[in-house]
């Protein structure tokens, strides 16, 4: 039984072929070519990425950790003790600690936008996530739709099986009856 893309749509999707979309097209595709369509996602963000996306995604990973946060708070003890308690007269950065505020800003001005960057990246990687995962879901749909079409089909074809044995099998019982009865009045 020879199926085109057009057949799968009409069946399963309701819809014409000119009204899918390339993504149910490949789906379709895949289906009659009984090929699999899952594919690893992260593979193909990773080839596409440049250095800067990498270092971006990095930076955004160490800075949003923990041990970042528990290691900058550390830095800015040692900075405040340092300038108020051990070098007293000779602090290079006297309270109100103007210099630390200037190095938190520059930190705080270049990490923002780079975690910013980061998480846009994260959308795209989401949105090509939840694509796929709708590939992937939708060819499930339809292989289970055909394997219920199938299963119906056997069932079918079992049924009638089964009604054809019964007609033939009341056939014999008609005969062996007649014979009996026949047997019956002649003697």
């Amino acid at each position: 039984m020879n199926k085109t893309i057009e057949d799968l749509a009409n069946r399963w999707l309701k819809r014409k072929p000119d009204g899918l979309s390339a993504l149910e097209n490949r789906v379709l595709q895949s289906t009659l070519e009984r090929t699999t369509i899952s594919k690893d996602t992260n593979k193909a963000v990773a080839f596409h990425q440049t250095f800067g996306d990498r270092l971006a995604d990095t930076i955004a990973r160490i800075g949003g950790s923990w041990s970042f946060i528990l290691t900058f708070i550390a830095f800015l003890i040692l900075w405040t003790a340092g300038n108020v308690w051990l070098l007293t007269r000779d602090a290079f950065d006297p309270y109100p600690f103007i210099f630390l505020n200037l190095v938190l800003s520059m930190v705080a001005a270049l990490q923002a936008p780079v975690i910013m960057m980061a998480q846009n990246r994260q959308t795209e990687r989401d949105r090509i996530d939840a694509a796929h995962d709708y590939e992937v879901n939708l060819k499930a749909e339809i292989e289970i739709m055909a394997l219920h079409e199938k299963l119906d089909e056997l069932r079918h074809s079992q049924i009638i099986g089964m009604r054809d044995e019964i007609a033939r099998l009341a056939e014999q019982v008609k005969r062996i009856d007649e014979v009996l009865s026949k047997q019956r009045t002649s003697s």
